[in-house]
């Protein structure tokens, strides 16, 4: 196969953590080889058992006109591998990637512009539209929520962290600017300049899965810097299952303790009405699923037993 050359080099590491899911993560580097920017490096660290994805990467080192970076994760989890990612990168800008998107048309090329093209240096990172996860409208309960937990009343609540780091995702309405200030970052598909990174990015309390880490990170960033969303650089989201996720009851743990320690030690909310919006919160996110169907009401042991186990822990840690 013939080497990569009609994209223009960028001066961009591409973090990818994995582990085991060699046939998204292809779609992943393909799309990647397709945009009219490219980065100069793609690091990739795995935390497969066998050597599936190494296999996968072997052939691209052929035909990328850049670097391709595989290890192996030291230790297993999103936030330890994507700081293990960066380490091993060289880039001035990185781009925290998971390995189950489909990239659209020139969407690197769209956050790169927008770093690239910041002459006063004050945006840290941007961020891609999901196309397949948005923000909708909130009806009237919702609403009321997002004001009691925002403290004001707002035209739209889109792309904001409220309250006890209640996350809403960015809107996309053709109405509003190609690039769009918000108030935190996923790592879906991410830029951030390398200087606006705390470092290492992620704290060493994300372990596993992780939940929360990418809003740590991108709340600790606006601290000094701005963070957009860019509307038109957009991505699908095939979000794969797996068994970190099946177990409903570790993960609404691990919210109730990552979303603590991210109310506590990162915005520094610990006023009685903090407490007092991070129970409402929890209660709000409790019952709100149990108007969807069975599903949720057939969950709702594990969920109620994942709080309980939570409570305990924090209890036990103050």
């Amino acid at each position: 196969m013939s080497r990569v050359s009609r994209g223009t080099l960028a001066p961009i590491a591409v973090i990818i953590p994995t582990v085991g899911r060699v046939r998204v993560l292809e779609v992943v580097l393909r799309g990647l080889l397709s945009q009219g920017v490219l980065p100069q490096e793609v690091v990739i660290v795995d935390a497969s058992a066998d050597d599936s994805v190494e296999r996968l990467c072997k052939p691209y080192r052929g035909i990328y006109t850049g670097r391709i970076v595989y290890e192996k994760a030291k230790r297993r989890g999103a936030a330890a591998q994507r700081n293990q990612g960066v380490a091993a990168s060289t880039q001035a800008y990185i781009l925290f990637m998971d390995d189950d998107i489909e990239l659209g048309p020139d969407c690197v090329g769209k956050l790169w512009a927008f770093l690239k093209d910041d002459a006063r240096k004050i945006w840290g990172g941007v961020n891609a539209m999901i196309v397949n996860q948005q923000y909708s409208s909130p009806g009237p309960v919702s609403r009321w929520m997002f004001r009691l937990m925002s403290g004001q009343k707002l035209a739209s609540y889109a792309g904001q962290c409220i309250g006890p780091v209640m996350t809403l995702l960015p809107q996309d309405d053709p109405s509003l600017p190609e690039y769009v200030d918000v108030g935190w970052l996923n790592t879906t598909c991410t830029l951030y300049r390398r200087e606006a990174l705390p470092n290492p990015p992620f704290a060493d309390h994300f372990v596993g899965y992780s939940l929360m880490e990418d809003v740590d990170l991108s709340l600790r960033v606006r601290r000094r810097w701005k963070l957009a969303n860019a509307r038109t650089a957009r991505i699908l989201h095939n979000s794969q299952p797996g068994a970190h996720k099946d177990n409903v009851c570790e993960v609404r743990r691990m919210e109730l303790v990552n979303r603590y320690y991210v109310m506590t030690r990162t915005l520094g909310q610990h006023s009685p009405s903090d407490y007092l919006k991070l129970l409402l919160f929890e209660l709000f996110s409790l019952l709100t699923p149990l108007a969807t169907g069975r599903d949720a009401w057939r969950q709702l042991p594990s969920v109620v037993l994942g709080k309980l186990q939570g409570c305990v822990e924090l209890c036990r840690h103050r």
